[in-house]
């Protein structure tokens, strides 16, 4: 059985696609990790803020 052009070009059109599809799951999950991290150092400086903050107000005399 010989395969046409067009069944050609629709075998690459797919095998593109999927390539792509792969790529841009794997940039989500890198995208999603960073955006953990970024969320999880604004959590500490928050944290240590705050802590600061409480600190000062502790040591401060009355």
């Amino acid at each position: 059985m010989r395969l046409r052009t067009v069944q050609v070009i629709a075998a690459l059109t797919a095998a593109v696609a999927f390539v792509l599809a792969f790529i841009a799951t794997g940039i989500f999950i890198v995208s999603g990790l960073f955006m953990a991290l970024g969320l999880a150092a604004v959590a500490w400086l928050a944290w240590s803020l705050v802590h600061q903050v409480r600190r000062r107000r502790r040591d401060r005399p009355a």
